[in-house]
């Protein structure tokens, strides 16, 4: 290993968590081992190829594990992943958790000049990619761009199709005799997993996890959603190689040896599919994806399914009317969960009561010790100087879940860590008197209107209430006069009946938003563009309300 992936956790508190049983303190693949030994014939995946059992994901995870090492892939090694949902994801996370490897996954779509920049910084040894995907030829474009790649000495090509020129067949790899490779038993606290961000940087953030980290604090979030302590059956329309599927293969199957129903590419019926014929436990999904999904069933898909446990919503809140219809129509709690790539996490809970209050931001449910303890301060102060009780600041967070460090980003590391490891999130919230959080915006997604700041999260939050709207982000554009322009992107809720600028300003008044805040444009879409992690597309908005001069609302005072 050549990239620094250290820990920026004070060590003997890293170590507490593991000595209370926090965490299982095991690498990943040894807690499957024991999950598969425990349950041979256990249903470890269903994909567009069918059933896969615990015993014979592990045959294939191993026979990949040899065959990379044939390649020369060490323990500590950054490899890289760009892989749908599916099996062939599955086996690389756990064949590379058998060799000590750290496993950096993306998702397809992505584009190849971002994922190049992802294998540059972190000394990616070796890709595995995408032979083809819904038209996307990933492995050939990364192959293409390898010359500018010091550090990456195979591509990997995965899936359907003929491997390009110069790449390594997947397939050959899983033809490698599994009885020749011995698992490696790295240190449970050593870096398993890279989590990518899914913001809207030039560059994304890159964050490294630990073993512990993704079993133990993230496996905890998952053990708070399973109320009988049975393996969960978790329907993922995320990506697994998102932060939010990250819970996937390492949480879902190694911690608590459950079961992954995976589409290789989301879409609303092929979901509701998945729900009727396979029952799951735990739907997880961005909101608009579940949005989505109750469209479908307003417009008479009322096939039958088995109410899940929990419908987990990650990304973005869950605005209360959408949530009120989804626990009407799928008749189980939804979670809204608040959680980032950079190390926080809370949630609403199984209570499947709405959550209460009429403080500012949206409730994120009450913070959990064994997952990360969360802290408001004031932004700014190098001693996360705390905010006085039921005020607004910086959402800090330090806990199991906490990750190691910033991958090849030392500046990142200075911005957002302390010298104790606190985790300075961006995000603005508030703690209530009852002690749970409210999550106000962030700090950085700040419109300025001549010299005025609007936070987009406040006022989304206001305009999902209104009984026309179904979805809504809000972005800022330029303008040569006030700098920038907030823009409402709209998707009506019943098709040909949008709101009007003079209905949402009405609304706006009637919800005392000041008319400060108000958005100026109204973009009105048949839905919203999503990125290749499933959450809104805020830059692709941001193109379209350019391009396509929306309709203006009233003007802001």
């Amino acid at each position: 290993m050549t990239v620094d992936l250290h820990d920026l956790l004070p060590a003997e508190l890293r170590r507490s968590w593991a000595l209370d049983g926090t965490c299982p303190d095991l690498d990943l693949y040894s807690l499957y081992r024991a999950r598969q030994i425990a349950d041979l014939h256990r249903t470890a995946v269903l994909d567009a190829k069918g059933k896969l059992c615990y015993t014979a994901l592990d045959r294939k995870a191993r026979s990949l594990a040899a065959g990379l090492s044939g390649l020369g892939v060490r323990a500590g090694d950054v490899v890289g992943v760009q892989l749908p949902n599916g099996r062939n994801a599955v086996i690389t996370d756990l064949a590379l958790a058998a060799l000590g490897a750290v496993a950096l996954p993306f998702p397809v779509g992505r584009g190849d000049r971002e994922a190049a920049s992802l294998l540059r910084r972190s000394e990616a040894v070796a890709v595995i990619a995408a032979t083809e995907h819904r038209g996307l030829c990933h492995a050939a474009g990364l192959l293409a761009l390898s010359a500018e790649l010091p550090a990456l000495r195979n591509v990997i090509a995965a899936g359907p199709g003929t491997a390009p020129e110069g790449s390594v067949a997947f397939a050959s790899l899983l033809r490698t005799d599994p009885m020749s490779f011995t698992p490696r038993r790295p240190d449970p606290d050593s870096a398993a997993r890279v989590l990518v961000s899914s913001g809207s940087e030039a560059e994304p953030k890159m964050v490294a996890y630990s073993h512990n980290a993704l079993a133990g604090g993230r496996g905890n979030f998952l053990a708070s959603l399973i109320p009988d302590d049975r393996p969960p059956v978790c329907l993922f329309l995320v990506p697994l190689a998102s932060a939010f599927g990250s819970n996937g293969t390492a949480v879902a199957l190694a911690r608590h040896g459950g079961t992954l129903v995976l589409l290789d590419h989301f879409t609303p019926e092929a979901a509701l599919d998945a729900l009727a014929e396979h029952g799951p436990t735990h739907v997880l999904g961005v909101p608009t994806m579940i949005r989505m999904m109750l469209d479908r069933v307003a417009e008479g898909d009322t096939r039958p399914f088995t109410p899940p446990t929990a419908v987990v919503v990650g990304g973005a809140p869950l605005d209360e009317a959408t949530a009120e219809e989804a626990r009407r129509v799928f008749g189980c709690p939804v979670v809204n969960l608040y959680g980032s790539a950079d190390g926080v996490n809370c949630h609403t809970g199984l209570s499947g009561a709405p959550p209460r209050g009429e403080g500012p931001g949206v409730p994120a449910g009450r913070p959990d010790p064994r997952v990360t303890e969360i802290r408001i301060a004031v932004p700014g102060t190098p001693d996360l100087q705390e905010v006085p009780s039921g005020s607004v600041g910086e959402i800090v967070a330090r806990g199991p879940m906490t990750p190691l460090c910033y991958v090849a980003a030392p500046e990142l590391d200075a911005r957002y860590r302390t010298a104790d490891g606190w985790v300075r999130t961006g995000d603005l919230g508030v703690i209530e008197e009852d002690g749970g959080l409210r999550v106000v915006g962030r700090l950085k997604d700040v419109v300025i209107r001549g010299g005025s700041n609007i936070s987009p999260a406040e006022v989304e939050v206001e305009l999902a209430t209104h009984p026309l709207v179904r979805d809504v982000v809000c972005v800022g554009v330029p303008d040569p006069l006030m700098g920038e322009r907030l823009a409402a992107c709209v998707v009506p809720r019943e098709h040909g009946r949008a709101p009007t600028p003079e209905q949402l300003t009405a609304h706006l008044d009637a919800r005392g938003l000041g008319r400060g805040k108000h958005p100026e444009r109204l973009l009105v879409l048949d839905e919203l563009p999503l990125t290749p992690a499933g959450k809104p597309d805020r830059a692709r908005l941001r193109e379209q309300c350019v391009e396509q001069m929306p309709e203006t609302l009233a003007q802001a005072g």
